[in-house]
């Protein structure tokens, strides 16, 4: 293994703590941003709805691209990215390009699966764990830093562009960084991006968001609010179909239809949409003029920020390392359901009393809490129902879920906020955010009973090596997930796939052979049949798979080598038996 540059670790933490900054540096400021510009509530939602939008498009492709093209050019131009897009949003006060701005921005969550792809390339296993956990840390605490710092620049209804000319110039510092430390993969995997399969989700939840934020204007009756959800509920499983038919999709089909996985997923959803229903709704609430509203603590954006926003986000911080204990010993069930009970409490709190700081503030710190306790259980349940060459699959696809819902909650928020307005002051009625708040009590409470009803009770446990791994990613919260690293260790699944794509190769390239013996791998003794019929058994640890393999294919062929280079072994796998292969 190469020598790790020095600065790699906290080069890559400062870079991973940026994702966390744009997500919440903007929601404290939405209102001054509509008044600057002049545009509507609704028109302004987009500028957070829109982002987690292409969060939720990029963040699998990004990935799937860093696996073709090689971690490090894909990070550099994520950074790349977010420096345009910021640099766009600060020089530019038009709404229009200020939406484009933020799009551009949505590429950076795809920066944390990246950044832990690049330490686990980089580092040996002893170190991996604590390095991983040192990352996640930054990027919890991220969300909070993001907080201060929107409250500080705005504070005196200052003008919101500088908080994007700040992280214009912090995205520059990042990609020098990782210009300067991030290190060149040796190799590549290669293979094919769904391209297709993005656009066409994309287009999708367009459908689905665009009248779920206009309606209010629309009207729910009209032409185009009816077209658009017509057009989603024909394009959605237009591409579900079409990611049937692909090789390498961007969602496996499997994962839309196995029943504790698509539970898992819908839970996902409805967790995403309670911590943007209570970011959106408090911060509002808390910022309305007393006076004029008859509601609402008159708050600047910066006491918004840190006495009503802060408190939630560190407190989730501090919760997602206990969730991990509760998950090994509870299940991953049990704590969901308690994670979906901790966000009923506190929007039910929100929804009934509301009218002292300490009510919302507790409100608020129960909904986080809840937030961050399921998505430290979620990775657990999709370890338990998913083979583990399937788990970041699977883990890709409930990020995908999560980013969904935030955006839908984003889009029907704003939506709720600029249906019923006070007569002359153009502020949203005091029942509105009753409604919000009670929207988020009511979706946790249909969600929990989703979990007890649609999820088996004697869900298998992770293993040591996947709490392990949990635990190290749990101070991610949100993002904890996304990386797909709820497996075994790392060193045992390279040399297992590597052992399986060759193995596998072998039986392809010579299909009729009745018989093709025994391998000794590891511990273990495989039985090598035709590709029609390939079963692998491993045991939990294997060493030596790739060079064995190699020698037994030298030596039982002269001509293994020539065959590899020409019939691209790893394609040939994927495209001619994807489902022959069992472990």
């Amino acid at each position: 293994m190469k020598p790790v540059p020095r600065l790699l670790l906290p080069a890559l933490s400062f870079v991973v703590m940026l994702v966390a900054v744009l997500q919440t540096l903007v929601v404290p400021v939405l209102s001054g941003i509509g008044e600057q510009l002049g545009a509507s509530t609704s028109a302004v939602g987009w500028v957070v709805t829109a982002n987690l939008l292409a969060a939720a498009v990029m963040t699998p492709i990004l990935g799937r691209l860093g696996d073709v093209h090689g971690k490090r050019p894909v990070l550099l131009a994520i950074l790349l990215i977010m420096v345009i897009g910021s640099l766009l949003a600060a020089a530019t006060s038009s709404l229009l390009l200020l939406i484009v701005g933020r799009v551009l921005q949505g590429a950076s969550y795809g920066l944390f699966p990246l950044g832990i792809a690049v330490l686990r390339d980089a580092l040996p296993a002893e170190r991996l764990t604590s390095a991983m956990a040192i990352v996640s840390g930054t990027l919890g605490v991220g969300g909070g830093f993001g907080l201060v710092l929107t409250g500080v620049l705005t504070s005196g209804h200052s003008d919101y562009h500088r908080i994007f000319w700040l992280v214009a110039a912090v995205s520059v510092i990042g990609l020098a960084l990782a210009w300067w430390v991030v290190p060149s993969a040796e190799h590549a995997a290669g293979g094919s991006v769904d391209w297709s399969g993005g656009a066409v989700l994309g287009v999708s939840l367009i459908l689905l968001l665009l009248p779920l934020s206009q309606a209010h204007l629309w009207g729910w009756g009209s032409v185009a609010t009816i077209g658009c959800f017509l057009g989603f509920g024909v394009v959605f499983p237009a591409w579900v179909l079409m990611e049937r038919r692909i090789t390498m999709p961007l969602v496996a089909p499997t994962m839309l239809v196995n029943r504790p996985v698509l539970v898992t997923n819908l839970a996902g959803l409805c967790v995403g949409m309670a911590m943007f229903i209570s970011f959106l709704g408090v911060s509002t609430f808390v910022q309305a003029p007393t006076a004029l509203a008859g509601y609402g603590f008159t708050a600047s954006v910066l006491a918004a920020s840190v006495v009503y926003l802060l408190p939630g986000a560190l407190v989730g911080v501090l919760v997602s390392p206990l969730a991990g204990r509760l998950v090994r010993r509870a299940g991953g069930r049990i704590t969901l359901v308690l994670a979906l009970a901790l966000c009923t409490a506190g929007f039910a709190l929100l929804t009934l009393l509301h009218t002292a700081t300490w009510q919302v503030i507790v409100g608020a710190v129960l909904v986080n809490s809840g937030v961050s306790v399921g998505y430290a259980a979620m990775p657990a349940l999709l370890v338990a129902e998913v083979a583990a060459e399937d788990t970041g699959v699977a883990n890709s696809v409930n990020s995908i879920a999560r980013a969904v819902g935030s955006a839908i909650a984003s889009a029907v928020v704003v939506t709720l906020l600029a249906s019923e307005l006070l007569p002359g002051g153009g502020l949203p009625t005091e029942g509105v955010f009753t409604t919000i708040f009670g929207i988020g009590t009511g979706l946790c409470v249909l969600a929990a009973v989703l979990v007890v009803v649609g999820l088996p009770r004697n869900l298998r446990r992770p293993t040591d090596a996947e709490q392990k791994v949990e635990d190290a990613t749990a101070l991610a919260g949100e993002w904890a997930a996304v990386s797909g690293l709820a497996s075994s260790t790392a060193e045992s699944r390279s040399e297992l796939r590597l052992a399986v794509v060759r193995l596998v190769g072998r039986a392809i390239a010579r299909p009729r052979a009745p018989d093709l013996g025994r391998l000794q791998i590891g511990r273990q003794a495989v039985q090598l049949q035709p590709a029609t019929d390939v079963l692998v058994h491993v045991g939990h640890r294997v060493e030596g798979a790739q060079q064995q393999c190699q020698q037994h294919h030298e030596s039982t062929d002269p001509q293994w080598t020539r065959k590899r280079q020409e019939h691209d072994v790893d394609g040939g796998v994927r495209q001619l038996a994807p489902r022959e292969v069992s472990g």
